[in-house]
């Protein structure tokens, strides 16, 4: 089975993550399927972005199961998907509804530096996760309606989430407590303790992503200068085997594991870095080869077939983040991120891979 046979085997039986509510996993399957049709031009991976999405947009704009009063920063991520079904259809409830999310953007708040609170429920802390559920949206969302301030604003909040995140050794840290007041937050920075795999691929696609709808320019050179240092970091800490560990920085920690949905987001964030320029002519090659190495591994070793016969993704982090969530307290220590359960074909894995191999195929077409 190729893995193009594999996606559309996966989308054909895949079901609304939350039972029909607007959220960012299937936000995570809309991107894919959006980059699949860009590079391979096939009306089929339409087909099921339609198929999936309208269902949950009503002719107002309204998205099922959202509450914008939540202010749930994950919820902004599925939108990303609204323009380019607006320009491909005309249809006017596709930005009806980016309104709809703009709106609680407009409100949502924030920490004194400017950051969004990551959730209602998780009050003055900044996640890595959060930015790519929410930078790249507004500034999507800036361009079609000419607001370049709210470009200005996610430039900003992507600066100071850097510097508030950034580990003395390197990278960045998961998590920020503006107020201190999470046992898991450094009393002095209000920095979390660990580098999870994921979190850093969400933020490297939230540069990536961000920076290439963005021309080269003054407002974003600073920007552009700490995600080649980034990207750099992320290719120097790929394992032998092609991908990237869950607690990123430790790969001797007992029961430490290299991670599939982590290493699809760098590939995507490498290859889409590299096709798209972000990067000078070397490092761009370099990237390109990470990336692609990357790929592969992910294509020829976690891939597998269930006890039916049926192939799925394997090895994904179900979910990890900081603080009390189902009655447990997630403190965020390096071997916390070792407790959460690996499952199979989860959004969040199948998505970036989606993306990652639509890179590889648009890279392909502009040689």
């Amino acid at each position: 089975m190729t893995v193009i046979d594999y996606f559309e085997q996966f989308v054909s039986r895949y079901q609304h993550y939350k039972g029909g509510s607007w959220c960012y996993e299937d936000g995570c399957i809309y991107r894919g399927l959006q980059l699949l049709r860009d590079a391979t031009g096939e009306k089929r991976w339409d087909d099921h972005l339609h198929r999936l999405a309208d269902q949950q947009i009503e002719v107002d704009g309204a998205l099922a199961g959202y509450d914008p009063l939540e202010y749930n920063i994950d919820h902004i991520l599925a939108g990303r998907v609204l323009f380019p079904l607006a320009a491909a259809t005309g249809d006017s409830r596709y930005l009806k509804a980016a309104g709809h999310l703009a709106g609680q953007l407009k409100t949502h708040p924030r920490i004194p530096a400017g950051n969004y609170w990551h959730k209602k429920r998780y009050p003055h802390q900044l996640w890595l996760d959060g930015l790519y559920m929410g930078l790249p949206f507004q500034i999507e969302y800036a361009q079609a309606t000419v607001r370049p301030e709210l470009i200005t604003d996610a430039l900003q909040q992507l600066s100071t989430a850097l510097a508030l995140t950034e580990n003395p050794g390197g990278l960045y840290v998961h998590g920020y407590d503006d107020s201190r007041d999470q046992s898991w937050a450094d009393p002095v920075t209000g920095r979390s303790p660990a580098l999870w795999g994921r979190s850093l691929g969400w933020l490297a696609m939230a540069l990536v992503d961000c920076l290439t709808m963005l021309p080269d320019e003054e407002a974003t050179t600073s920007l552009r200068k700490r995600t080649r240092v980034l990207l750099t970091d992320v290719m120097e800490r790929q394992t032998e085997n092609g991908l990237w560990m869950q607690v990123f920085d430790a790969p001797d920690l007992v029961g430490n594991y290299e991670e599939t949905s982590a290493s699809a987001m760098f590939a995507y964030a490498l290859l889409r870095a590299s096709r798209l320029k972000l990067l000078g002519a070397d490092q761009a090659q370099m990237a390109q080869k990470a990336g692609s190495r990357a790929l592969n591994a992910l294509i020829e070793t976690k891939l597998e077939q269930d006890p039916h016969g049926r192939t799925q993704l394997i090895g994904i982090v179900h979910v990890a983040g900081l603080g009390g969530f189902d009655g447990n307290y997630r403190d965020g220590s390096p071997k916390y991120y070792l407790t959460e359960p690996v499952v199979s074909d989860d959004a969040k894995g199948v998505g970036p891979l989606m993306m990652a191999y639509a890179e590889h195929l648009l890279a392909r077409k502009s040689v």
